[in-house]
């Protein structure tokens, strides 16, 4: 970081504008799902977001796909709760299509009806929300976290609570509390979607990208052949249609190396980065592929964030429990997404499979297809997370949700996705309220009762 100095901030009174049970950091579907399943179960509790919407990367970030609830077979339902629930308010409004029996997407959204669908979710639970409202610094007393300094439009402020949930997806409350966190060299790299209009000729997709042609256009040869012209990076396109739409589609083909997006000024790099590749694919097809007459209709609030940090909790979760399926007593998600890697070193995607196959998807070239291990009589289905990811200790009134979740490169690459971190967010809010019922630490909550009250809720427990 480039200072210049520093300037003394004199100390000042700032008023209290808001108390509550519980105090949710973060407003993804994440956060949205904790906030609400605490809600419902009685505890009063606030939500602070910096976006002006709730949804997170789904949403601000364009990201309009939700992954299966279903283990790999398609046979036996792992995923409940509030996305279940969401999903089903959603098909109401035709704002939802199901892509059955693929492993590359289970639903796409219509994000816009999302944010509103997210809306009803929190007034109707009677939570608080705070948009538009920045985090600024935790408030300690006597060592003991009792509150969180925010800033909005009304100034600054604290807002007290017993027990604090961070759901900021960059661990930014843990951060701040200076836990022990992983913050590696080699994050995921950030992409920046974009909603373009005129896109495509509506012909079916590769289950492994998600890719829809162009007319007279094959675009990921034409990245490759033209890269140097349009300096543009290699690396991997996906995206799907706005659900209803025949020509809106939602397109993730940027990406933007070397980016640490913790970091205030590498966040705006990347930010006006991401958004001068959108442009810069847009005029090679253009150039190239005259026959599509695409319009750039939105581009996202922020870029899709993929890692930052990790923040050290009772347990981390491993490459090798994921792809061995390794069943935890104290379990709160379920997953059966694959190893999905973007490599921050060389262009493409590492796909690793809970049946032992693997493979490196480099678009314009041919699939390298291998094994991580031998074949087996038998796979597992599906993966899990257990409680002890999201409990970052020290502070015995904070839990963590979403991918800041204490994991490695390998399991990260599988849980990451939203389907997965939405079920960690639920049963941060459950284990909140449990804790705060119980006046006892996060860390003491007992995980059967947890899980149970979590399947009462409409969690799928296994």
């Amino acid at each position: 970081m480039n200072t210049r100095g520093f300037i003394q901030e004199e100390a000042k009174s700032v008023p209290v504008i808001y108390e509550a049970d519980i105090c949710v950091l973060g407003g993804s579907c994440t956060g949205v799902f904790a906030a609400v399943r605490a809600a419902r179960l009685g505890a009063s509790v606030v939500i602070v977001e910096k976006q002006n919407s709730f949804g997170g990367v789904a949403t601000s970030g364009l990201v309009n796909i939700w992954h299966s609830l279903y283990d790999t077979t398609f046979e036996q339902p792992i995923i409940g709760g509030l996305t279940a629930e969401t999903v089903a308010r959603l098909g109401k409004r035709g704002a939802v299509a199901e892509e059955k029996k693929s492993h590359s997407v289970g639903y796409v959204l219509n994000t816009e009806e999302l944010k509103i669908e997210l809306d009803e979710l929190i007034t109707e639970a009677g939570v608080q929300p705070f948009l538009h409202t920045m985090f600024v610094a935790p408030v300690l007393e006597d060592g003991q976290l009792t509150a969180i300094m925010v800033e909005n439009k009304s100034g600054r402020g604290a807002i007290k609570a017993s027990m604090f949930i961070d759901a900021t997806g960059d661990g930014d409350l843990c951060a701040r509390l200076q836990l022990p966190l992983t913050n590696g060299d080699r994050r995921q790299p950030p992409t920046t979607c974009a909603k373009i209009g005129g896109w495509g000729s509506g012909r079916g997709f590769d289950d492994v990208t998600g890719f829809n042609s162009l007319q007279g256009l094959d675009l990921n040869q034409a990245l490759l052949q033209h890269k140097a012209e349009f300096d543009l990076p290699e690396g991997f396109g996906w995206g799907r249609f706005v659900p209803g739409s025949k020509d809106v589609y939602m397109y993730a083909g940027t990406r933007v190396y070397h980016a640490d997006c913790q970091d205030g000024l590498s966040l705006t790099q990347s930010e006006i980065e991401g958004r001068r590749q959108v442009r810069a694919i847009m005029d090679m097809v253009r150039k190239y592929g005259p026959d599509n007459q695409l319009t750039l209709l939105s581009l996202p609030s922020y870029i899709g964030i993929r890692e930052t940090r990790h923040i050290h909790c009772a347990y981390r979760l491993t490459g090798t429990d994921v792809l061995h399926g390794v069943r935890f007593d104290d379990a709160i998600a379920n997953g059966s997404y694959r190893v999905d890697i973007h490599h921050s070193d060389k262009p493409g995607i590492t796909f690793q499979y809970l049946n032992g196959e693997q493979a490196y998807v480099r678009p314009g070239y041919p699939v390298e297809v291998g094994r991580w291990r031998e074949e087996s009589a038998e796979n597992p289905t599906f993966y899990q997370i257990p409680y002890r990811c999201l409990i970052p200790g020290t502070y015995t009134n904070l839990l963590v949700c979403g991918r800041m979740i204490d994991v490695d490169p390998v399991a990260y690459g599988a849980v990451r996705v939203m389907v997965n971190m939405n079920q960690t967010g639920e049963a941060a809010g459950v284990a909140a309220y449990l804790a705060l019922r119980a006046e006892r630490s996060v860390s003491d909550v007992d995980p059967q009762e947890l899980r149970a009250v979590l399947r009462e809720g409409g969690s799928i427990i296994l």
